[in-house]
């Protein structure tokens, strides 16, 4: 037994259910937010639900700004023009809205706009987390309409260097939101492709949380019901995207898949990251996309735990029954089954390969995978989702 030793650490104060964006006003309130930057992206900021929102502020007399130059895998430059911005309207906290990329960088606004080093200082290495000035760092209020990333109940952000194209995992107790409203109705008009990519996402947060090596039982169970809530709920949303109760469910699936992940990511992680670094893919597909490839290489050291959740899911079969479960969502949901349908007109020289395995490698999420990753088998799991050979 005294090998049972661990840290945990879970969510923070979450506001679930249909409608409760209208706490919006009272959440700053809670949240100690006074003159809030709403950050949301730029395809987000043209919609009615975002200017429903804003009108919910407007009527509570809640003074804001608005900043929405956010990419999908956001950058450098984005961090540094949402702090300009933050600094200007003499803000003193932020609402994060929309999906993972609004989610973490208005996260990393907050908590960079008061540091004087570099925000790469703070990598998720060792304990880099203690350079930051803690009282600098300014409340956050998230707000998902995405059903994917979890960042809403995360203590990190994901940040692309661009210079060196690579993501960078930016990591501090303080960035965990003060307060999440979770409001299904929101994700209700989230297109097709989106719903599909997010909700990968949350599958792929789940699964490989649940087979990271280590002794972490809550997030294992927390990971379990997760994944079944996505293998029950996910096609349901994405056949009919009105759908409140799936909404929810899968609302729900992606805020555990974060809670669950401090137990560690893997090769699926690992892989997508320099892919969509390098490609500007959208990291909930890509993730799906390397899903299969990853679970057939880790098989060895995971097979009596995917028998298990299987078993809990419903699905027979075992460890290949599961697989197939796997294949069979990926075609419900029309992800491509290997790279060059994600990425169009692809063509990797074995240069660029090398350079996706050598970051694949050094990724933060690459030590959690049940089996060790080497370059070597990095190159090989990018070849076979090239190839489309599991």
């Amino acid at each position: 037994m005294s090998k049972l030793i661990s840290k945990w650490n879970y969510p923070t104060t979450v506001r679930f259910g249909a409608g409760r964006i209208k706490e919006l006003p009272d959440a700053l309130a809670a949240a100690g937010i006074k003159r809030p930057l709403f950050v949301t992206d730029p395809g987000l900021a043209k919609l009615p639900v975002v200017a429903s929102t804003l009108k919910i502020l407007d009527d509570a007399e809640v003074p804001y700004g608005v900043f929405s130059e956010v990419k999908p895998n956001p950058v450098e430059s984005n961090l540094t023009a949402g702090i300009a911005v933050f600094k200007k309207g003499k803000h003193d906290g932020v609402i994060a809205f929309g999906g993972g990329s609004a989610l973490d960088l208005g996260k990393l606004i907050a908590f960079q706009a008061g540091q004087t080093r570099p925000v790469w200082d703070f990598e998720d290495i060792g304990d880099w987390w203690t350079r930051a000035n803690s009282d600098a760092i300014a409340p956050i209020i998230a707000v998902p309409t995405t059903a994917g990333t979890g960042s809403e109940v995360g203590r990190a952000g994901v940040i692309t260097n661009e210079e060196t194209h690579t993501k960078k995992v930016i990591f501090h107790p303080k960035l965990l939101p003060a307060i999440v409203i979770a409001d299904p109705e929101l994700s209700v008009g989230m297109p097709a492709f989106i719903t599909a990519g997010t909700g990968m996402d949350a599958l792929a947060h789940c699964l490989e949380a649940y087979c990271a090596p280590g002794y972490h039982p809550m997030a294992d169970g927390i990971a379990v019901e997760g994944i079944r809530l996505v293998f029950e709920n996910l096609p349901k949303a994405f056949a009919n995207g009105k759908d409140l109760v799936a909404r929810a469910h899968m609302m729900s699936a992606a805020a555990m898949g974060a809670a669950a992940f401090q137990k560690g990511l893997g090769a699926i992680h690992s892989l997508s990251h320099p892919i969509g670094a390098l490609y500007d893919t959208h990291h909930g597909m890509t993730n799906a996309v390397f899903m299969p490839y990853v679970l057939a290489f880790n098989r060895e050291a995971i097979e009596g735990r995917i028998t298990r959740l299987a078993a809990y899911c419903g699905i027979k079969g075992g460890f290949d029954g599961f697989a197939k479960a796997v294949i069979k969502l990926r075609k419900e949901l029309k992800v491509p089954h290997a790279l060059p349908g994600l990425i169009k007109g692809l063509d990797m020289d074995k240069k660029r390969k090398a350079l996706i395995a050598d970051m694949a490698v050094v990724d933060p999420t690459a030590g959690g995978n049940p089996v060790k990753l080497t370059k070597k088998a990095a190159l090989t799991l990018l070849e076979n989702a090239i190839a489309g050979s599991i």
